[in-house]
């Protein structure tokens, strides 16, 4: 690819970036305002999209506009980055992966009520996609942050060893912390992914930017 070609990818990757940070950010304020009764400090993200809440629709929605953004910019940065180092290169694609599985996944099988309440579909939301989804971002992360110590780019190995922290925090709190305050512990996972992909869109723009001035 050309310069001026890699340069229009790195812009639209910035723009998705930052616009699915937006979209995810909006789906949970939004969502919370039209489900009467959302306790932000106790229920999940996942709770704004069940079948049967009252923000279903309106959560829904934005939601997927942000899984089309995240993705989006996740496909984009594959391209960017698929001459650089291998490591790095295979973070991204396993992180673009985790994308599409949450976006696709999701979609599918969102919980069929607020919670937990043992079904088919809320099983595999909870068991088989969030698992799923959890192991990506963990493997995809470890994976960038070694190619970004490895290749001299410690601003992305350091943001991505934070995100892997937050991330696990959220995980393990989820289950540890009490019930008051599990709705906040548990947005540290879904939130961290979300800026990290905003963030991967800004650092691969500006990168692209220095490695591929604009001509005089």
């Amino acid at each position: 690819m050309d310069d001026s070609t890699i340069r229009a990818i790195s812009i639209i990757a910035m723009v998705s970036g930052v616009l699915c940070v937006i979209f995810y950010l909006l789906h949970d304020v939004i969502g919370a305002m039209n489900y009467p009764g959302y306790d932000v400090m106790r229920q999940a993200v996942s709770d704004l999209t069940a079948t049967d809440a009252p923000s279903f629709a309106i959560a829904s929605g934005i939601s997927s506009v942000y899984g089309i953004f995240a993705c989006l910019c996740c496909v984009l940065l594959c391209l960017m980055f698929m001459d650089k180092r291998k490591s790095i290169c295979t973070g991204i694609i396993l992180f673009t992966a985790m994308q599409f599985v949450s976006a696709i996944g999701y979609s599918l099988f969102p919980l069929s009520s607020s919670g937990y309440d043992g079904s088919i579909q809320s099983f595999i939301h909870v068991y088989v996609i969030t698992i799923a989804v959890v192991l990506l971002s963990i493997t995809s992360l470890i994976v960038i942050a070694v190619g970004g110590f490895k290749d001299g780019r410690k601003v992305l190995g350091t943001v991505s060893i934070i995100a892997l922290l937050c991330m696990m925090f959220g995980a393990m709190g989820s289950s540890m912390l009490p019930e008051d305050v599990f709705g906040i512990v548990e947005r540290f996972s879904t939130y961290s992914a979300v800026i990290f992909t905003g963030f991967l869109g800004i650092y691969g723009y500006i990168k692209t930017t220095k490695q591929c001035p604009v001509s005089s």
